[in-house]
């Protein structure tokens, strides 16, 4: 039976997404986060107003959106609780943040050069997003409380680079849903997807019918 709850979050299940940035001097800054969500080329991302991603995405109006899969876990692990934010906002001191400046290295993870945007992706994510900022959003507008603290985004894809070892063979527009393993964020931990449940009603209708006027305006149609 079901019974009234108040749990502090609803994370019920998200991918993890490293977000990559360029600071103010140049250098790259990259963040785990999970609230993203996407509809055709385009998505949506929630973070903290004070996040130093955040800040630079405002600033430069672009970033990479690099989906690890579960083999890179412990990347994500390392990022976990850092920031790139000097000082370290009160907020995410409490959490036990600490700050440092060269994130991709921490992590273990490569910088490699991107073809629309000036952030670097991370090399070792099968899906790299090169993404544009096309409006900001804020949240809790009506609550004086929460007013402020936290911004919605929304991101149009400009290049999309997939590892042929996610894609349907035979197919490089394609993902594989059965080799593609994304990491998953659920109520703070980490897990990945099983195998396929049920066949899916959704899956007769081709691919190439959601294909949008930002794939076009991406070069990519």
């Amino acid at each position: 039976m079901h019974q009234v709850s108040a749990p502090a979050i609803l994370y019920f299940g998200t991918p993890v997404v490293l977000i990559s940035t360029l600071n103010e001097n140049g250098s790259a800054n990259l963040a785990p986060m999970s609230s993203i969500f996407w509809l055709g080329w385009r998505c949506m991302i929630g973070l903290s107003a004070l996040s130093k991603t955040t800040q630079n995405i405002i600033r430069t109006g672009e970033c990479v959106l690099n989906l690890p899969s579960e083999h890179e876990a412990a990347a994500v692990n390392r990022l976990a609780k850092l920031t790139g934010s000097n000082p370290v906002p009160e907020g995410k001191r409490l959490k036990g943040y600490r700050y440092e400046a060269y994130k991709f290295a921490t992590a273990g993870l490569t910088p490699a050069g991107s073809l629309t945007v000036k952030p670097p992706r991370a090399l070792e994510c099968p899906v790299h997003l090169e993404a544009v900022l096309e409006a900001v959003h804020g949240l809790a507008e009506y609550d004086l409380h929460q007013r402020g603290k936290i911004v919605t985004m929304e991101l149009r894809i400009t290049k999309v680079h997939l590892h042929e070892s996610i894609l349907v063979d035979g197919h490089p527009n394609r993902v594989d849903p059965d080799k593609w393993r994304p990491l998953i964020m659920s109520f703070q931990q980490f897990y990945g997807l099983g195998p396929q449940l049920h066949y899916s009603t959704l899956a007769e209708i081709p691919e190439a019918l959601y294909a949008s006027h930002d794939m076009e305006k991406a070069g990519s149609l």
